[in-house]
C-alpha cells in the first residue's frame, strides 16, 4: 500500500496486490480524502505495511482498478515489496506509525 498525505484534504492512497507468479502488482483499491483514509485504516487492522511516498501513489493513482502496474513502475514497486520482504523474513515488526520511506 503506498499513501500520500499533502494535506487532510487531499489524501491519496493506492493499494496493491501482489502474489508470486504473478505477472505484476495489481492495483486494488485507491481514493482520496475519507476513501484513502479508510483503505489506510484498513490496511493497518489487518497489519499490511503501508509506505508514503507522494510521487510513487501519485504514478500508481493513473492505474486502473484491477490493472498491472506498468513496466515504467516495477523498478520502484520491486525495490519497495524487496525491502518488506526482507524485514518481514527477519521478523521485525512493522510500526504502525507512518512510514517515511525505504531504509537505506
Amino acid at each position: 500500500m503506498t499513501t500520500s498525505r499533502p494535506d487532510r484534504q487531499r489524501a491519496l492512497a493506492v493499494a496493491l496486490k501482489y502474489a508470486p507468479g504473478d505477472a505484476a502488482p495489481t492495483v486494488v483499491a485507491k481514493g482520496r480524502g475519507l476513501i484513502a483514509d479508510e483503505i489506510i485504516s484498513r490496511a493497518r487492522e489487518h497489519g499490511v505495511y503501508v509506505h508514503e511516498s507522494p510521487e510513487l501513489v501519485a504514478l500508481l493513482a493513473n492505474v486502473d482498478l484491477d490493472d498491472h502496474i506498468p513496466p515504467a513502475l516495477y523498478i520502484a514497486v520491486a525495490e519497495l515489496l524487496a525491502w518488506l520482504y526482507q524485514v518481514e523474513r527477519k521478523g521485525i515488526p512493522m510500526p504502525h506509525e507512518k512510514q517515511a520511506g525505504i531504509p537505506e
